[in-house]
């Protein structure tokens, strides 16, 4: 989907995702390097971030479900980062956590930006769980079974621990 074709209610969500999530703050720095900048990296326009950010937000309260990636369906943590870029690009989509670090690049936790995806070391491994920083130090995300989409600070212990990279699928 590119901005022209976006409906009238989604230029309202886009505004109101944009009002309530304000100006953005860094997380605390990662633990090292991860993988180069990708030839297959998306770097798409930086003017769909906000696309982006409108169409995670109306998905918050869904409930997750393993290997769910949709509204209906339910999402798991990469299920819904697949949902949520693929209403803004007709690319082919990566659909689990490591690949979707393949398919993003780098972002010094100085820079990171509404839009950028942001990953954790949940199961012992640097690609285990992803969300999208959504400003003001905080994220959304799939969480577990039980839970629902949800906003969540980057700041908070079992998360700021676990935090291991940001990366950008934005040029």
């Amino acid at each position: 989907m590119t901005a022209s074709r976006l409906s009238r209610r989604d230029w309202g969500l886009l505004a109101a995702a944009a009002l309530l999530a304000g100006c953005s703050s860094a997380p605390r720095k990662g633990a090292g390097p991860g993988p180069a900048p990708s030839p297959q990296a998306l770097n798409l326009d930086g003017e769909l971030r906000e696309a982006l950010l409108a169409r995670t937000m109306l998905v918050v309260n869904t409930p997750y479900t393993y290997g769910g990636n949709s509204p209906d369906g339910g999402f798991d943590c990469s299920g819904l980062i697949q949902w949520a870029v693929g209403g803004i690009t007709e690319s082919r989509l990566p659909r689990t956590t490591a690949q979707w670090a393949q398919f993003s690049n780098p972002v010094g936790s100085r820079s990171l930006q509404r839009g950028d995806f942001v990953f954790f070391n949940t199961l012992g491994s640097r690609y285990s769980h992803m969300g999208i920083f959504v400003g003001n130090g905080q994220f959304v995300h799939a969480p577990s079974s039980g839970g629902t989409v949800q906003r969540v600070r980057m700041d908070n212990p079992y998360f700021a621990r676990r935090f291991t990279e940001a990366r950008s699928i934005f040029a």
